[in-house]
């Protein structure tokens, strides 16, 4: 029998659990009810993969192709970046640190993740941007490149830390079996250790790339701004996220102008959604192939 107060307890965990899918029904709904009017209007096809996106002109063009691409280009230049150095982090702090600098190097990548993002905004704008200009020889240092590369540096610390609670919940037993039939370090972490944790690093990955596709104050500041379909990494962009951020605040309030901003959060969502259900795909595969699932 479950006295007063844990049944207490057992009500707010459970209310607590199920107001997190209200909030995110809540959401959903609100990213329809308010896309319906645009999408009502224009056709979904002309929206989507429309190549000009010039919302105050008369008459207006939302066609989403440029943002949608330079959110893409962002992200995949900003994996090359973080995923390498995120998960090399991790194998180099749990298998080859010695334990004085585990105790320095887990703090400062715990810190470099609670950074505030217009802090690498301002550092990519004032210092890197010049940098890459001169560097490449450019019209300007704002750009996809830039963005890519202060993003990539800003997932890093998401993807070393899970990797690395990922590699750390890997049972010592299966290091010592795999010493015991005769596999040398190097064999051991390749072959046992990493496709054990395959699964949390796989998860690290997918959450630094949402934290780089819902990146806004750092794309807005150094990505160049320009909403035109991207031919190079060293052409200026407007992503998504930053197309919503610098330009809710001059749509009226019901315009298509306003309505279509909240068609690209949808899209947003959508993205963000399908990566989710990619990375719970790759960890179940994973949890199978080790027994761990059925």
């Amino acid at each position: 029998m479950y006295s007063f107060k844990e049944r207490a307890i057992k009500i707010l965990f459970t209310i607590l659990a199920f107001s997190s899918m209200l909030f995110l029904a809540g959401i959903v709904f609100v990213l329809f009810k308010e896309s319906f009017p645009l999408i009502s209007e224009i056709k979904i096809s002309n929206f989507v993969l429309g190549t000009h996106w010039y919302p105050t002109h008369e008459p207006a063009e939302f066609g989403v192709l440029p943002l949608i691409l330079a959110s893409l280009w962002v992200t995949a230049g900003a994996l090359v970046v973080c995923v390498p150095l995120g998960i090399g982090t991790a194998l180099y702090v749990y298998e080859l640190a010695p334990l004085k600098q585990k105790q320095i190097l887990k703090p400062v990548i715990e810190i470099l993740g609670g950074i505030p993002s217009i802090v690498y905004g301002f550092f990519g704008m004032l210092i890197v941007a010049p940098f890459v200009q001169n560097l490449f020889n450019i019209p300007t240092g704002l750009c996809a490149f830039t963005a890519s590369l202060i993003l990539g540096i800003m997932a890093i610390p998401t993807v070393a830390s899970i990797s690395e609670d990922a590699l750390s919940f890997v049972p010592n037993s299966f290091k010592e079996a795999s010493y015991a039939l005769g596999a040398n370090r190097w064999q051991t972490l390749t072959k046992v250790i990493i496709p054990a944790a395959a699964s949390g690093i796989s998860t690290s990955v997918i959450l630094g790339m949402s934290r780089i596709v819902g990146e806004t104050m750092t794309v807005l500041m150094v990505s160049g701004g320009a909403a035109v379909i991207p031919k190079s990494f060293f052409d200026p962009v407007r992503p998504m996220t930053s197309a919503i951020a610098a330009e809710m605040g001059e749509a009226a309030v019901g315009s298509p102008h306003y309505h279509a901003l909240f068609a690209i959060g949808l899209i947003l969502f959508l993205i963000t959604l399908v990566f989710n259900a990619a990375a719970e795909m790759i960890s179940k595969k994973y949890r199978v192939k080790l027994g761990l699932d059925r």
